[in-house]
């Protein structure tokens, strides 16, 4: 089978792969449709970043090369002999982390995580071996293609829940990138009454518009952010999102939050930030982070993706094929800001 395979930076093949063999705990998935991740960008742009390289990782035991992919949704095509909860046919979606299990969900993830897809083989092919703790099942009738934006949806439920956001209240989002805007819509549905967008490209904003945002700001555009956040939020708004991953906005994200609000941030970081904590101090607002998602959040997700309260289908801007992930995927994603999410038709 053809598979998308992580080499090293900027090398990425296309080539024939050889499905392992399925452990008693997994379940064989016909993938259908998979979404490159901005994370998967930074594999292919500067990693490794969390694919291991030099020894296996901990939790998977994989290792590069590896075939790439950690959003994406399909069916079951066989069952290992321990699985009991899914049979041949259902439609999954897929939660790639890998966790030790030990703690409560809501801090799971932060006892440690690999990722299939990064970390062991994942969904760029047509088939993969998916442990069973990491299926959700789809209605039949639910479209594969949206499905594949379940995952990264997740990390955008997970920031609001974060945040606190209560019915009612007003964020503003620094970043309109495919998790900026999902954060939109997620806001949306969690009742923000002002959700204020906060991109220098304007073709992301019209994007985060078309997501839930009420309100947009383009920097290069207006003397003071901040202050044009507070016209449209008089104080400051309630929780702040920081999806820009640049000092310049994890700055203004304080400042742009009023007392006792909540900023969260959202981005990964490419590089170290400095910043004054007096900054945040004399603000009043409270900092917080999120990775990933809980498993109750993955659940939450698929209800609310499956059930259209977040309606995924805008973030989808392209649908290509495995041989062209490389120009039309990785590439495209590099040099053209229009494009939010790619997904990768392997329904065929």
């Amino acid at each position: 089978m053809k598979a998308a395979v992580w080499h090293g930076v900027k090398d990425v093949r296309v080539e024939e792969v050889e499905l392992k063999p399925t452990k008693s705990n997994e379940v064989v998935v016909r993938v259908a449709y998979a979404g490159i991740c901005g994370s998967d960008l930074h594999e292919y742009l500067e990693g490794p970043v969390f694919i291991p390289v030099d020894q296996p990782d901990e939790l998977t035991g994989g290792q590069a090369p590896l075939t790439m992919g950690h959003e994406f949704s399909g069916v079951i095509e066989k069952i290992g002999a321990d699985v009991t909860k899914y049979k041949v046919g259902d439609h999954v979606s897929i939660n790639p982390t890998i966790t030790k299990g030990h703690v409560p969900d809501d801090v799971d993830v932060y006892d440690g995580y690999s990722f299939i897809g990064l970390s062991t083989d994942g969904g760029f092919t047509s088939h993969v071996n998916v442990p069973e703790d990491s299926l959700y099942r789809l209605p039949e009738d639910f479209s594969m293609k949206l499905a594949a934006t379940i995952e990264p949806t997740a990390v955008a439920v997970q920031a609001v829940k974060e945040g606190g956001l209560r019915f009612g209240e007003k964020v503003v989002i620094f970043g309109a990138g495919p998790i900026g805007v999902l954060v939109a819509a997620a806001a949306k549905a969690a009742g923000a009454t002002k959700i204020v967008a906060v991109d220098l490209s304007e073709v992301r904003l019209n994007k985060a518009l078309e997501m839930g945002a009420t309100d947009i700001i383009n920097p290069s555009q207006v003397d003071d952010t901040v202050a044009a956040i507070k016209n449209i939020i008089p104080g400051g708004a309630d929780v702040s999102f920081e999806v820009a991953g640049v000092q310049p906005t994890f700055e203004q994200a304080i400042d742009a939050t009023r007392p006792r609000g909540t900023m969260v941030i959202v981005s990964i970081f490419a590089r170290p930030i400095t910043f004054n904590p007096m900054q945040l101090m004399n603000a009043g607002v409270k900092l917080t982070t999120t990775i990933a998602y809980s498993k109750e959040t993955f659940q939450q997700t698929v209800d609310l993706v499956s059930s259209g309260q977040i309606d995924v289908a805008p973030v989808i801007t392209d649908t290509i094929e495995l041989d062209n992930i490389v120009t039309d995927g990785f590439e495209s994603l590099t040099h053209d800001k229009s494009q939010a999410k790619i997904i990768v038709d392997l329904s065929k």
